[in-house]
């Protein structure tokens, strides 16, 4: 059945442009960058006006974001950053020096790009720009207006056929192969690697983080046909993780992450010397590949990833006098780095926490329940409001045998009544929320109020 195209505005309200806004979302996800290279073609292609260093990877790329953005933000640069999905709010996805897009500027840019998706859906039924490519050229022409020094853009899903793909970036990143969203990308490590490796561009530079084997053939292989120099975490630091960057991040994971960040800050400062901190901007820099740049000192990096904000990785917070950790794990690989961290916390704690889950499809959901039986008191399953979620049952199903007897069912409106209450446990107990980003960002808009109503039928893709 066909979705019944919204039509674009004008809009007078906030209220009015999410309904728009859902209305391509709607829509579905249509692969394919065509429609993008359109789009940001009548727009003057706001993305070429600043060094932009492109993220893809199964897991870390939010966190190799969030560090590079920090790094340079600390050096005095003025960043853009754009992520997804977002947390509670939609304008996470676009920030400026940290700074979220806000409901107002939302409005005016649906109503600067409606007409001209108007006139590109015009064309054929299938030109219709998707809720994803709209947030994008969102993001390039903020980045753009506010004159930022440099953009980290982190790629949506895969990496040869997103959206995002339409920059010509400083550096390319590649964090990690893992196996997940297998349908759309292939099932085995080579092909996810080949499709995220479709990001690489002639002459830019790669930096790839920690590989299975064959999916780091792979990226070579791109790389070297695309003349590409690769900059290898592992071959630069080594496999001893004491000799890794230091974050505020907790998990060796995210020192491999901070290793990352490191080598992308390395190469990507020499794209930024356009506009030098405390110089006046000159507008728009169309050569994003400049070379010429001061070296940004250790200590600035230091710094950098010693201040990175990055809701819901090892979170910590306090919840009516108790700890409260928040972690996304979503994928096998994920589920491996969280086992790694709960294993820490029982070994420091001498005691196991209550865990709240909720998980999206059975494949994620299966590494991650085996996972957390093993270190849970109780395991409470709760089922993100979702289209893609996963129903208790469904979560029940593929628990371990030797685990049921530890699982309830479990409410987000009775387990975070208010901001200052979990029901779960006793004064003792650490809570662990973990899973899918959207159940941490239902938790979110529980316990921290002041960021606002979620947003949550705007979160998938």
């Amino acid at each position: 059945m066909s979705v019944e195209r919204p039509l674009a505005g004008p809009f007078v309200d906030y209220q009015s442009v999410t309904e728009y806004l859902y209305g391509l979302k709607a829509g579905g996800v249509k692969f394919g960058i065509d429609r993008m290279r359109r789009l940001v073609d009548a727009l003057g292609h706001p993305e070429r006006s600043y060094p932009v260093v492109h993220i893809a990877g199964t897991n870390g790329k939010g966190s190799v974001a969030a560090m590079v953005e920090s790094i340079f933000r600390a050096a005095g640069y003025r960043t853009g950053l754009y992520t997804s999905p977002h947390l509670v709010k939609l304008g996470e996805r676009v920030q400026v020096d940290r700074q979220l897009l806000t409901e107002a500027e939302i409005v005016e840019y649906t109503n600067e790009l409606g007409p001209v998706v108007e006139r590109i859906a015009a064309l054929a039924p299938d030109e219709q720009p998707t809720f994803f490519e709209f947030m994008t050229a969102m993001a390039f022409l903020q980045f753009q207006r506010k004159q930022v020094d440099v953009a980290v853009v982190e790629v949506g899903m895969g990496g040869r056929l997103d959206a995002t793909n339409v920059v010509e970036p400083a550096v390319t990143v590649i964090t990690s192969i893992g196996l997940d969203h297998c349908v759309e990308l292939g099932g085995t490590f080579a092909q996810i690697a080949r499709e995220k490796a479709g990001i690489i561009k002639p002459g830019r530079p790669v930096v790839m983080g920690r590989l299975p084997g064959e999916a780091e053939q792979v990226v070579r292989e791109v790389a070297a046909q695309n003349g590409a120099p690769v900059h290898s975490v592992r071959a630069i630091f080594g496999e001893d993780i004491a000799g890794y960057p230091l974050t505020n991040l907790e998990g060796d994971y995210q020192r491999w992450n901070a290793a990352t960040a490191t080598l992308v800050a390395r190469l990507l400062n020499a794209a930024c010397r356009a506009a030098a901190p405390g110089a006046p901007r000159p507008g728009a820099n169309t050569d994003p590949t400049l070379t010429e740049a001061r070296p940004l000192a250790a200590d600035v990096i230091a710094r950098g990833l010693r201040h990175v904000s990055w809701p819901g990785r090892w979170q910590r917070a306090t919840l009516g006098g108790r700890p409260l950790i928040l972690d996304a794990s979503h994928n096998p690989e994920g589920a491996e780095v969280l086992e790694q961290n709960l294993r820490i916390l029982v070994a420091a704690t001498g005691r196991k926490p209550v865990i709240v889950v909720g998980a999206l499809g059975e494949f994620r959901a299966r590494a991650l329940l085996a996972v957390v039986v093993r270190y849970a008191r109780e395991v409470h399953l709760v089922a993100p409001h979702q289209a893609r979620a996963s129903t208790f049952e469904e979560m029940l199903a593929v628990v371990p045998e030797a685990g049921r007897s530890l699982v309830h069912r479990g409410r987000l409106e009775q387990i975070f009544p208010d901001a200052h209450t979990c029901t779960l446990g006793g004064p003792d107990d650490i809570i662990v929320v973990t899973g899918s980003i959207y159940l941490l960002g239902e938790v979110l808009e529980r316990i921290e109020p002041g960021r606002g109503a979620g947003e949550g039928r705007l979160q998938d893709f």
